[in-house]
């Protein structure tokens, strides 16, 4: 230590002490001393600063009696506080010149980057995003889906079908096509609690479980061979029906390769019994779409394979598949490599993902409704075996 800077306050006596060590050469190093409170004489009453202890007990006390004795004690003192600096200043260049303290040249400090939101504001720099999202912008004073405000969805009437349309296909398409698609999921919402995704959702409910897990589980079901076959199906038809394959040289082909002929085949319906959401959903197209070529040649499809089996009917997922690729292309709002990448991304079973999810949470809340013990199968519906 070559110097000392000390910073006292009004009230108490702790200053005295260091007064009288510099007055007996204790201290015989160099101090800058500063008392603060000389504001106090300028009010009328006591005045307290900081603390309990921070006023004058009286005269001897007062910041002008303790620097005016450390000053006679042979402290620097400055005139005020905001001399402080200079005197330190003064004292320690005094002590390099008399070889006390050996110089040190300055060291220029680095300097502090600029906070980088400021920086981004003011267009130095660009941060690189994390998330790109292009369906949808809630910055604004109201939510956009696809560049709609929110409130020229509701003010105009929009249904689900829309915003299905905005939020997937970042456009507005036509309402039969918007009505189609909710056709599509007020038809597969649900299919009765005996196929797997159902009896999954019961299961885990009567377990005890939440809803959100009720509802994966069943949703985990979803696949080639429950409900996921719609984007294959369009996958399949739209390749056989752009390369000109009959329906013979179309499922010949697949059953040489082992692939079995998505949207085409149901446990239940038949030539004499068919699905009636199958039905419905043609009836619509013809109805109103402009075109229904891959539709069209699905049921070539299915009329080939009748005549091999009374089951090879065409299911819910062939008629979904094939008409959507109708709905697509003959809309006139998708290019053919957009209808691809629709395809292959999995749009298509996405509605039906949506759609189940409507039934699935339905049959959770069923069970919790009619508060059904944990479910165990029965041992008779089991072949045991070794």
């Amino acid at each position: 230590v070559k110097m000392m800077v000390v910073l006292g306050e009004l009230g108490g006596s702790d200053e005295y002490s260091l007064v009288e060590a510099l007055k007996q050469g204790k201290v015989q190093k160099p101090v800058v001393a500063w008392v603060s409170g000389t504001c106090a004489r300028l009010f009328k009453s006591e005045v307290q600063f900081g603390h309990a202890g921070a006023k004058s007990g009286g005269e001897l006390e007062s910041a002008q009696a303790k620097n005016q004795a450390l000053r006679d004690a042979g402290a620097v003192v400055p005139t005020s506080f905001e001399a402080l600096e200079s005197v330190i200043k003064e004292t320690f260049e005094k002590l390099v010149e008399e070889g006390n303290i050996p110089p040190v040249p300055e060291v220029t400090p680095p300097p502090i980057p600029e906070d980088l939101k400021t920086a981004i504001k003011s267009g130095k720099v660009r941060a690189p995003t994390h998330i790109i999202s292009t369906i949808s912008d809630d910055r604004g004073e109201e939510p956009c889906y696809a560049g709609v405000p929110m409130s020229t969805i509701i003010e105009r009437g929009y249904g689900v079908g829309d915003v299905i349309s905005l939020l997937w296909f970042k456009r507005s398409l036509p309402r039969y096509c918007t009505q189609f698609i909710e056709i599509c999921i007020m038809l597969c919402a649900d299919h009765g609690p005996c196929v797997s995704g159902a009896h999954n959702s019961i299961v885990t409910a009567r377990a005890g479980k939440d809803l959100v897990s009720s509802l994966v589980s069943g949703l985990l079901t979803i696949g080639p061979r429950f409900g996921g076959a719609i984007d294959d199906a369009a996958r399949y038809f739209k390749d056989a029906y752009d390369r000109g394959l009959t329906p013979y040289e179309f499922v010949e082909g697949m059953k040489k390769k082992g692939i079995r002929v998505p949207g085409i085949g149901h446990r239940i319906k038949s030539r004499d019994n068919r699905d009636k959401r199958v039905q419905l959903l043609q009836k619509y197209a013809h109805t109103h779409f402009p075109s229904v070529k891959y539709m069209e040649y699905a049921v070539q499809v299915e009329t080939y394979t009748l005549s091999k089996a009374n089951n090879l009917v065409m299911n819910v997922d062939g008629a979904i598949g094939s008409l959507f690729l109708d709905l697509l292309s003959g809309s006139g709002m998708f290019s053919k490599q957009e209808i691809d990448e629709i395809v292959e991304i999995g749009y298509l079973n996405g509605l039906f993902v949506l759609a189940r999810s409507i039934g699935l949470i339905g049959h959770t809340f069923d069970q919790k409704r009619l508060k059904q013990p944990l479910y165990r199968h029965p041992w008779e519906d089991v072949l045991y075996t070794k």
